[in-house]
């Protein structure tokens, strides 16, 4: 994330220096944005000197690791993998500041790389993390599956691209309502069929299979009970 923002602060135009290592010299009016683990976070601080506004990437952490500085956070909501360009224009961005003057640092950075800044409190970070590991780790994790079954069956990860990206367009079209499939349309016996051939053939997936399967179950009812309301 560290060579990433300040690869993208530097396209717009900001004078950055780093990454640095801990303990290298900054400018005395220098804003600090430590990019490090959560765990890190007390450590890195306490490294910069007294006088700067310092911020974290972190979207679980607080803004109290990072005392007595004055704080900011920003949390790009977008994932960052080695090697490729990170794209944040349009990205959501978590910002948080112990001072008003820290926010606007925040929000500021935000709007340099064309990011959607909201404020999360700082009670609920953990929770709008998980939202965040869900949406993104989460994901991978069940494609990961996903592609698992195929190749058992003879068809690559690329023949299920357009069918997931298809999928994700209409989730952010429609949420819920979005949902398709045998569960969707109440075929208990397809249901069925496929647990059956899971439990065969990969039946190291099968608790995450019964766990989807009920999940799905329940959100389709739900969507089926909002659309008669």
């Amino acid at each position: 994330m560290g060579h990433a923002l300040s690869t993208a602060l530097a396209a717009a135009g900001v004078a950055v220096r780093g990454p640095l290592g801990r303990g290298e010299p900054c400018d005395a009016d220098a804003v600090v944005l430590l990019c490090v683990p959560d765990r890190e976070i007390a450590a890195a601080a306490g490294f910069v000197a007294p006088g700067r506004v310092v911020g974290h990437c972190s979207g679980a952490s607080t803004l109290q690791p990072l005392a007595p500085h004055e704080a900011f956070s920003l949390h790009p909501l977008m994932t960052v993998v080695p090697h490729r360009e990170a794209r944040f224009a349009g990205a959501g961005c978590a910002v948080a500041g112990s001072t008003p003057r820290a926010l606007a640092v925040a929000e500021s950075l935000a709007g340099l790389l064309h990011m959607r800044a909201v404020r999360v409190a700082e009670a609920d970070r953990p929770l709008y993390h998980a939202a965040a590991s869900a949406a993104s780790n989460f994901l991978v994790t069940l494609e990961c599956a996903a592609e698992s079954l195929a190749v058992r069956a003879g068809v690559s990860r690329e023949l299920l691209v357009p069918l997931v990206q298809t999928a994700v367009d209409h989730w952010a079209e429609r949420g819920a309502a979005a949902l398709t499939g045998p569960i969707a349309r109440g075929d208990d016996q397809t249901v069925a069929r496929q647990r059956a051939a899971v439990a065969a053939r990969a039946p190291e997936l099968l608790p995450l299979w019964d766990a989807l399967v009920e999940r799905t179950g329940a959100l389709a009812r739900d969507a089926s009970d909002g659309a008669k309301a």
